[in-house]
């Protein structure tokens, strides 16, 4: 009978752990060895024998043996990194080989045959590698010396422990509007900070495994060429792996960079559906890609498999991700729901864990679109049956002399028979009877203009109302009208009703309705919803989750926004002026084209005073201080100023308006004269505007260097931007290639100097962290892009209104424009509409079912730029308990504080108050404070700082209650030194208290004598001649930021180096 040797190996347990029992099974034909050995496989080596045991079996012939063998490997790979074990080692993998070799005794020292590929029997099985951080500590069964002992126990708990970490990132947890936009979401990826995950993702930059899963609703597919979905844009601002897109049929279009470093493109024979949710999952593993289209009861629609001739090059640390749109492609049309990407795994559709979170609103938006698919084709077939009614008519008219004239002069046309039902029309009653009212006699139009058309008509009727003495009280029936300009695609009313629903404004709070119709607002693109939704969540407020990349996305499309139009003369624009409601003077300085005001500088221009022209023509370019904009009329006096003086402003301004023809016919040669006449006088915006000439015009860059290079020594920031573009575009006098480096220093200073350009430039850089010289930094890209976007002249305007119609009394349509305008995130509008509502407590009871004053003074000091009586409003409300808040000193405390630092008065001097009262300042407030610590334990000493911080932050050159404070302080220390009687002690408090207020009264009889109310008087010499860098650019008819890009240089950035390859 022939036997045939064999070896099993069973382990119970097949992980690398010390001691760990390996049953082996074995039979052996002849004289025998038994071999065992583990091999092991790090990050730096590959098959280092760790383990091997070897025995003899010489007399067990013919018979099935099982051995029981205990693994013993080295510390290293099995404990935890402690006092003595300095540097555990990452094992990848861990191979235990076992075989059996024939060979007589004699022989049994020899190693020469005993390999494992000469033996007669063999096997071998995989032990899994325990990660570092779940490794157990070793008893080394040793006394540490007490010096070690003590320097470990400090040490303990020191040493680096591996984070709970996983490869699977919710890249985007709430809905974000895309809009189609130039503009996303970028996210950023570090690498892990567990080295094993790091070195398995590094061993997978060559042969890529991830997934990614996108929750859509789409609206339209692309307009033209492509739209971004997903996109990588690696180091070197190109599209990496993997770029995803959507084309105009709606097809996914996926690019990938392989390892040669080509590009290939595939396009899907599917469709993405519209105005449906469904979820989008990729997996990629080497040089194949799957794709699949999910519903939303995660049943699969479409799956197809793509596989390329190589593997995918992907390192997803070396560049950014964007969702959406960027500077180089505009986004999809759609709302982004919850986005899933696994760094390292190839997944199912059935493993991968991405729900559909927030039902409620997402339910929402699918009813809204439907809703408003029904209004949108009631509104078009209506305007198509009156057109067709008067088409009937209107060949009788010409002969009927006495018809012609009913059509001319009588009432317009009505379609009294519907076609619709019954249950239709009184499902929209409201808009029927609206439709009805209108007139659509006007030539024709597009079908989808006519639509947005009804929506505006039907907005300004609302907001008329709504705009007069009791407007407000009609807000319950106006909502339904407000939907339906929503409906029709005129999304101010979106934002209207964004508001209405957050606010509670005449109706119950709604927030998943706020939240619709902010979404939908921002969706279509309204300015107003857009810089809502980037303010909420850069404060992460009223259930808006804190995301400054979300945030980022909205504020980025406003800044652009606001760039392109300060460059439009036309459109419902302001400037956005800080002025607040309880600053006298500004509010006296506001005035009407009749005011004295307009009066004065009218009359002053009038007869030649340039620094008048130049003000005028401000004020009705921009329509600031209350004055209707007016650019025609501003022009007239750029023009007169220009000619009639020699300021070389408003030559230079004069001279903008000719070279781009705003609002007068275009004339480059009159307009190089006047721009060399401003240059010659030593203008710096007017070199640079040579420069701008010599770029744009004559394609000279040596010459628009040199002028820009004299601008920017000179201090003008539109020069610094241009030279850092000629820098970025590569085309800089003398100077080979691209240099990204100097040109985002350049756009750095130009940002420094308030140029809105450049502004974008870094913020863009902080948010992608691409740049040497800019790291990542998202809270810093949303500050910055936030800065702009408040500048926006749509926002200005609902400021303005607001503000003319609280000096006009109309309580109510202020109210409602500074709610409009709060909600933003406009800190003086925050702090405006608190002061309304504390002068009309009655009004914001009524209307308004949030607490005003709490609210929006809340917000307000939430902001960088809030004002110090705004902390010291709040930091009243948590000493006494504002309402239905609970008292809270130490917050109170810290209010006060802050507007001590921001240098006024009264934080020190309520500071002290609170220390008088007995009570202690926490030392961080203190030291927030810069006092000096050796003051803190001494109450004496600290209340003679405050007291005196008071008495130096106030007017020192009249008597102040901080100066008395000071006073008193002092004399009741002195009093306290020196007498001790209690008498003598009541008597002096007497006399003191005697003195003090007949102090106080003399003062009060001095300032009334000394203020006999006061005229104001207009402007003359205080109207400067030259504006500066900051906010007073942008009133001037062209920015100094306007003539720093040309379109040649827009389109340059607007496309990738890295041209898309089609399909």
């Amino acid at each position: 009978m022939d036997y045939v040797d064999f070896i099993y190996l069973n382990i119970l347990e097949k992980k690398v752990l010390n001691n760990s029992e390996v049953s082996v099974q074995y039979l052996c034909s002849k004289p025998c060895i038994v071999s065992l050995e583990a091999v092991a496989s790090s990050e730096f080596r590959t098959g280092v024998p760790v383990y091997r045991r070897r025995w003899k079996d010489e007399k067990n012939l013919y018979v099935s043996r099982t051995r029981r063998v205990h693994l013993k490997f080295p510390s290293i790979m099995v404990y935890r990194d402690d006092y003595i074990i300095r540097n555990s080692i990452i094992v990848h993998s861990v191979i235990l080989y076992a075989w059996i070799s024939h060979r007589s005794a004699s022989n049994y020292g020899d190693e020469q045959n005993e390999d494992y590929q000469a033996a007669v029997a063999k096997n071998y099985t995989f032990l899994e590698a325990v990660p570092p951080f779940e490794r157990p500590y070793k008893d080394h069964k040793v006394c540490l010396q007490w010096g070690a002992d003590y320097l470990w126990m400090l040490q303990a708990n020191r040493i680096p422990q591996c984070p709970h970490e996983t490869d699977g990132v919710q890249v985007l947890e709430f809905i974000y509007a895309s809009s189609g936009e130039k503009t996303g979401i970028v996210k950023k990826f570090e690498q892990f900070e567990n080295r094993e995950l790091e070195t398995v993702r590094q061993h997978q930059i060559d042969y890529p495994m991830f997934t990614i899963s996108i929750w859509l609703y789409l609206l339209h597919h692309c307009e033209k060429d492509l739209c971004g979905i997903l996109y990588f844009i690696d180091s070197k601002e190109m599209y990496g792996t993997p770029a995803v897109f959507l084309n105009e049929e709606g097809y996914v279009h996926i690019q990938m960079h392989l390892m040669r470093g080509d590009d290939l493109a595939v396009k899907t024979s599917f469709s993405l559906p519209l105005k449906q949710w469904f979820r989008l999952d990729l997996s990629f593993k080497g040089g194949q890609i799957e794709v699949s289209s999910v519903g939303k009861n995660l049943k699969r629609h479409h799956h197809q498999s793509f596989t390329f001739r190589e593997d995918f090059y992907y390192d997803d640390t070396a560049g950014y991700f964007v969702l959406g749109g960027s500077g180089y492609v505009n986004g999809i049309e759609a709302f982004f729901g919850p986005v899933k990407y696994y760094r390292l795994n190839v997944l199912e559709t059935e493993q991968i864990s991405n729900p559909l979170h927030d039902k409620d609103t997402v339910e929402q938006i699918e009813l809204y679109y439907e809703r408003c698919m029904d209004i949108q084709e009631i509104v078009y077939d209506y305007r198509y049956i009156v057109r067709q009614g008067e088409k009937t008519h209107r060949s009788c008219y010409y002969e009927n002399y006495y018809l012609e004239q009913i059509h001319k002069y009588g009432e317009k046309s009505k379609c009294d028979a519907f076609m619709w039902g019954k249950e239709l029309r009184e499902k929209y009653h409201t808009l029927f009877k609206l439709l009805q009212e209108m007139d659509f006699s006007s030539p024709d139009e597009d079908g989808s203009d006519t639509v947005v058309e009804v929506g505006r008509r039907i907005f300004e009727k609302v907001v008329k109302g709504l705009s007069s003495a009791n407007g407000l009280s009609n807000l319950g029936s106006s909502v339904p009208l407000l939907a339906d300009s929503s409906c029709c695609g005129y999304h101010k009313a979106s934002y209207f009703l964004a508001v209405i629903f957050e606010t509670g404004l005449g109706v119950p709070v709604d927030r998943i309705k706020g939240l619709l119709y902010s979404l939908v607002g921002a969706q279509g693109n309204e300015r107003l919803s857009v810089m809502n939704l980037g303010y909420k969540h850069y404060q992460g407020i009223n259930n808006y989750p804190l995301d400054l990349e979300l945030s980022y996305a909205y504020y980025s499309n406003i800044a652009i926004k606001t760039s392109l139009d300060q460059h439009n003369i036309k459109g419902e624009q302001a400037f956005v002026e800080t002025i607040r409601l309880m600053d006298d003077e500004l509010l006296k300085a506001q005035t009407k084209e009749n005011g004295d005001v307009f009066m004065w500088l009218k009359h002053e221009a009038t007869r030649g005073n340039a620094a008048a022209q130049q003000r005028l023509a401000q004020m009705l370019f921009w329509g600031q201080q209350g004055v209707a904009k007016n650019p025609e009329a501003a022009i007239e006096w750029y023009a007169k100023g220009a000619i009639e003086t020699e300021d070389p402003v408003l030559i230079y301004d004069y001279a903008i308006v000719l070279f781009k023809g705003q609002g007068v016919k275009k004339n480059i040669k009159l307009a190089l004269e006047l721009m060399k006449k401003a240059a010659a006088k030593g203008l710096p915006q007017a070199v640079n505007g040579l420069g701008w000439y010599y770029h744009n015009f004559k394609r000279d860059y040596k010459k628009a260097a040199k002028h820009w290079l004299i601008a920017e020594e000179l201090g003008n920031p539109d020069a610094s931007y241009n030279l850092g573009v000629l820098y970025l575009d590569g085309i800089y006098p003398g100077v080979p290639g691209r240099n990204q480096t100097v040109a985002a220093r350049y756009f750095y200073k130009a940002a420094q100097g308030g140029h809105i350009e450049g502004t974008l430039r870094c913020s863009l850089y902080y948010i992608t962290g691409n740049m040497e010289d800019f790291p990542r930094d998202p809270e810093k890209a949303v500050i910055w892009a936030k800065h702009i976007a408040e500048k926006n002249g749509y926002l200005g305007h609902v400021i303005r209104k607001a503000l003319n119609a609280y000096l006009e009394l109309s309580w109510h349509e202020a109210l409602l424009h500074y709610i409009l305008a709060a909600e933003t995130g406009i800190e003086v509008s925050q702090s405006n509409l608190a002061h309304i509502c504390e002068e009309r407590p009655d009004l914001a009871r009524k209307y308004l079912a949030t607490d005003c004053v709490w609210r929006y003074y809340n917000f307000s000091v939430s902001q960088v730029n809030a004002p110090s009586f705004a902390y010291l409003k709040m930091g009243d409300f948590y000493y006494y308990g504002y309402q239905n808040q609970s008292r809270d000193l130490e917050l109170s405390m810290r209010m006060y504080a802050q507007a001590a630092l921001e240098g006024d008065s009264q934080g020190f001097f309520n500071l002290a108050l609170v220390m008088e009262e007995g009570n202690s300042i926490p030392s961080y407030i203190l030291d927030h404070l810069e006092i000096d610590q050796a003051l803190h334990s001494s109450n004496t000493s600290l209340l003679q700082e405050l007291y005196y911080r008071c008495w130096n932050n106030s007017n020192q050159e009249s008597i102040s209650p901080c100066s008395l404070a000071l006073l008193y302080f002092y004399m009741r220390v002195l009093w306290n030194n020196v007498l001790h009687s209690t008498l003598i002690y009541f008597m002096g408090t007497f006399l003191l208290s005697i003195l003090v207020a007949f102090a106080v009264q003399s003062f009060q009889s001095l300032s009334a004598f000394n203020s006999p109310g006061r005229r104001s008087e207009p402007l003359s010499h205080d109207v400067p001649s030259s504006l500066g860098n900051d906010s007073e650019d942008a009133t001037r008819a062209v920015q100094q930021d306007e003539p720093t890009v040309s379109n040649d240089l827009s389109q340059q950035e607007s496309n990738p180096q890295s041209p898309l390859v089609t399909s």
